[in-house]
């Protein structure tokens, strides 16, 4: 089996898929922006053969890449780099290459807002109204229907980059200084972030699923530098599952992860906000392992070589979190003294990578906690000011 994967050294945790690909015998080629003597040991051992290019969005270099893989290897399998930054380079390579998976008109519709808004639509899934932004005069137009605040943000787009909240005209007006092409306009909720992650099988199956909750949205933890906080949940709650099935069916995925965010609202209810068709981003995949004692990486792999997990069980057992820190701020408690009292309860301390940093913070904590309360107890100290 040959697996051509992209950018299999970024984010610096995927290399872990590509290991547990060459476990299960599969021939993966590489293709990144990353000199191959930089790679990790563990991926220049795990990778059959390695392209570089110095610019993964040169879609002639990818091409080429890709055609010279298949003249040495033969024909290839699967394309992946379950990275939302090449979702489109992967499907047009598939398309190309007639590799199954997704195809550039699922990703044209299942990765614009406007086309979640109407799978969600038709579905029944409850979701805010958005419509395409063409001038400031539209936006103020929907906003006298709907009620400010909006949400203006690109159509297609990653986190929460270029994401205004308007409240009213005048941030309409603000917000227009800037050409905002293929942007969409988005009733404003209030609620708490949590999502549906996890892996769907070929023939449609969920073969897990984990919800995360998030102490802030990524546009507020962007736009006010606020301290993140993710964790994970040990129990799913039963109408967020039944919500984020009816989305893995309407949205028709197959072979693949999902991560889907919802708004938990204040009466218990859930509404959609998007989805997302790749693994959860930050260090969530190193957190549902964690929940576990699992390997997700490895799940990932079975499923694509073509295990039969039907029968796959799995039981979380502790609430992992993500507790980020942000350079230059004034913190409670020192470095050491966190370690001190997190004793066995940390997981992991590192920096970020410099992508991670505006949404994610500086520095981040990965603690685990059998007791919801106790996680809280220690997110307090992490981030504590001072």
């Amino acid at each position: 089996m040959n697996v051509v994967f992209i950018s299999p050294h970024f984010p610096p945790q995927f290399f872990h898929f590509v290991t547990a690909l060459r476990e299960r015998g599969v021939n993966v080629l590489g293709i990144g922006d990353a000199p191959y003597d930089t790679l990790r040991p563990e991926l220049r051992e795990a990778l059959s053969e390695y392209f570089f290019t110095p610019n993964l969005n040169h879609y002639d270099s990818l091409l080429r890449a890709t055609g010279y893989f298949t003249w040495r290897h033969g024909r290839i399998d699967r394309i992946d780099s379950l990275n939302e930054s090449w979702l489109e380079v992967e499907a047009r390579l598939r398309e190309d290459f007639h590799v199954p998976g997704l195809q550039p008109a699922d990703i044209a519709m299942l990765r614009s807002k406007l086309g979640m808004h109407d799978v969600f639509k038709k579905a029944g899934i409850p979701h805010p109204d958005a419509i395409p932004v063409q001038d400031a005069a539209g936006v103020k137009a929907f906003a006298r229907k709907v009620g400010y605040p909006l949400v203006l943000k690109p159509d297609v787009g990653v986190g929460a980059a270029r994401t205004f909240k308007v409240s009213n005209d005048a941030h309409v007006d603000e917000a227009f200084s800037e050409p905002l092409h293929g942007y969409v306009a988005q009733v404003f909720v209030r609620g708490t972030i949590v999502t549906y992650d996890g892996l769907v099988d070929a023939r449609g199956r969920i073969i897990f699923a984990f919800s995360h909750e998030y102490s802030d949205g990524i546009m507020e933890s962007v736009l006010e530098q606020k301290d993140l906080a993710i964790w994970s949940h040990k129990e799913l709650p039963p109408a967020l599952d039944e919500l984020g099935r009816r989305a893995v069916a309407a949205l028709g995925l197959r072979e693949r992860w999902f991560h889907l965010e919802f708004f938990r609202l204040a009466d218990g209810s859930y509404v959609a906000l998007e989805a997302n068709l790749r693994p959860p981003g930050a260090f969530l995949t190193d957190m549902m392992n964690y929940a576990c004692d699992m390997d997700v990486y490895r799940l990932w792999a079975r499923m694509m070589t073509g295990d039969d997990l039907s029968g796959f069980q799995y039981t979380p057992r502790y609430h992992v979190c993500h507790a980020g820190r942000r350079t230059g701020r004034q913190y409670r408690h020192r470095h050491s003294e966190v370690v001190d009292r997190l004793g066995g309860a940390l997981l992991q301390h590192r920096e970020l990578p410099a992508v991670f940093k505006s949404a994610l913070g500086d520095e981040m904590y990965l603690i685990r906690h059998q007791d919801l309360p106790a996680m809280q107890e220690a997110l307090r100290f992490i981030q504590a000011r001072g």
